[in-house]
C-alpha cells in the first residue's frame, strides 16, 4: 500500500514531507493535468476541494482516469457554491457584498456555478465519466464564538480572506460589524456546509 499526495505548490508539499515521514507516502509538485504516475497504475484517485481551482477541469479528470487501473476509482468534491452551501463563505460575502457590491465578482458563487449536481454531471460526462454517482455530503460548522468565526477571514488564505484583508481597517471593522449583527455576536455560530462528492468506477 502507497500514497502519492500532489500539490503546485511547493511550500505545501514540503510542509506535508516534513510532517509525514511514512516511507509509503510520496509528497510531489504537479499539477492536476499532469500527475507523476504512468498508466493505469493507482488504484484510487480522489482530488479534495481543489477541482473547482484547476485551470482546465475536464483536462484534469481526463488525467485522473489515465493514471488509473482497470476497475479503479475516481472521485472529487466540492463545496455547493451556487447553492450556498458553504454557509461561512456565503454569509461572509452577503455581509461584503451589501457594503461594497463589486465585492459580488470574487464571490465563488459566481465564479464557480459548475459546482452543482448538475454542473458536475455535465464536467464527468464531457471528461469521459459516464458512471458518475453524485450525491451531497453535509455537516453543521460550528465556531464557538463569533471571534472564532471571524479570525480566519484575516490570515488572508483563500478569496474572502485576501479581500478581507486587503480592505483598509475601517472597511475591514464595518464588515466584521454587520456580520457580528447578522450572525449574532454572543454564543456560537453554526452554519451548515454542503459539498458536493462524485465516485465512479472506470471499465475494469
Amino acid at each position: 500500500m502507497s500514497l502519492l499526495a500532489t500539490d503546485p505548490s511547493s511550500d505545501f508539499v514540503d510542509h506535508a514531507r516534513a510532517r509525514d515521514t511514512d516511507p509509503r507516502a510520496r509528497f510531489e509538485v504537479a499539477t492536476a493535468q499532469d500527475l507523476p504516475a504512468k498508466d493505469g497504475t493507482i488504484d484510487v484517485v480522489t482530488s479534495a476541494l481543489v477541482l473547482n481551482f484547476v485551470p482546465d477541469r475536464r483536462a484534469g479528470l481526463v488525467e485522473m482516469q489515465r493514471v488509473l487501473r482497470p476497475g479503479g476509482t475516481i472521485s472529487f468534491y466540492v463545496w455547493d457554491y451556487p447553492g450556498g452551501g458553504l454557509g461561512f463563505i456565503a454569509a461572509f460575502w452577503k455581509a461584503a457584498v451589501s457594503l461594497d457590491p463589486k465585492a459580488a465578482e470574487l464571490d465563488e458563487a459566481a465564479r464557480f456555478p459548475f459546482c452543482s449536481a448538475d454542473g458536475l454531471a455535465a464536467l464527468c460526462a464531457e471528461a469521459g465519466i459516464g458512471n458518475a454517482e453524485i450525491v451531497p455530503v453535509e455537516v453543521v460548522t460550528e465556531f464557538p464564538d463569533f471571534e472564532a468565526f471571524w479570525h480566519p477571514f484575516t490570515l488572508g488564505a483563500g478569496p474572502a480572506p485576501g479581500y478581507c484583508m486587503s480592505l483598509q481597517e475601517d472597511r475591514r471593522e464595518m464588515l466584521k460589524s454587520r456580520l457580528a449583527r447578522t450572525l449574532g455576536s454572543d454564543g456560537p455560530v453554526r452554519l451548515t456546509a454542503r459539498a458536493w462528492a462524485m465516485k465512479a468506477k472506470v471499465a475494469g
